[in-house]
């Protein structure tokens, strides 16, 4: 694992990592003390330096350092945002445990994730199992992915999955399982990851987020999506079982 100090400029790495901007716009520290930087927007890297997007750089980088180069533009990120309180508009200070706080009107801030939940949802078994997979508009030609949103206040995971599930595809499901969660950088999101089994409804895809949703077999899959994501280790997950 990279040890050296990460550099972006905007929403764009520099690799390789350990690349240092003369001239640095912001500077911070993570928990476990990596330094992070942030480029001048019309500074030119060095030589041999490339400016990439995450997703062009998870290819060309150790499954470790990619997470960490994540965690580090989440947390320039979240700085960037909160450099004045909501409330007053008073400029904030740091504060206890990575926050920050209001000295006019008192209020703290901490760093948070947008939670958002993934679910990949399946009926029948052995040969004749099929996946709900639905395709946005924003996906790259072909690419269907299993069903997202994000959860509002006040409610649970389990709740935001029924209800998105709901909407998007105008299906119900059951046996609700979790399957994992991913740090997702774009820009400052925590995928929560469930499997569950159809129960009843007519696929109806919300045409407003949507641009189709369909059941697909082992044999018909359509293009899925990087490796880069959780709805990628889902559908690899569900393709190697056997029963």
């Amino acid at each position: 694992m990279h040890e050296g100090p990460i550099t972006f400029q905007g929403d764009r790495l520099w690799l390789p990592l350990g690349s240092v901007p003369t001239g640095a716009r912001a500077r911070l520290s993570l928990p476990e003390g990596v330094t992070v930087l942030r480029a001048e927007a019309d500074e030119a890297p060095p030589a041999g330096v490339e400016a990439l997007g995450l997703r062009e750089a998870h290819p060309r980088m150790a499954r470790e350092d990619w997470l960490r180069a994540g965690r580090a533009y989440q947390w320039l990120e979240w700085e960037a945002g909160h450099r004045f309180c909501g409330h007053c508009a008073a400029a904030l200070v740091p504060a206890e445990g990575h926050g920050r706080r209001c000295p006019s009107c008192g209020r703290a801030v901490f760093p948070g994730n947008s939670i958002a939940i993934i679910v990949l949802i399946q009926r029948g078994r052995g040969p004749a199992r099929q996946w709900a997979l639905a395709r946005s508009p924003h996906f790259k030609p072909g690419v269907y992915s299993s069903v997202a949103g994000f959860t509002e206040p006040g409610e649970s995971l389990e709740a935001a999955v029924h209800r998105e599930v709901s909407e998007e595809l105008g299906i119900r499901i059951q046996h609700l399982r979790y399957f994992g969660s991913q740090p997702w950088p774009f820009p400052n999101g925590l995928m929560v990851g469930f499997r569950a089994e159809y129960l009843d409804g007519d696929l109806r895809p919300d045409p407003s987020e949507l641009e189709d949703a369909r059941w697909f077999t082992r044999e018909t899959l359509p293009d899925l999506p990087s490796t880069i994501s959780i709805a990628r280790w889902m559908m690899d997950a569900a393709l190697a079982e056997t029963d």
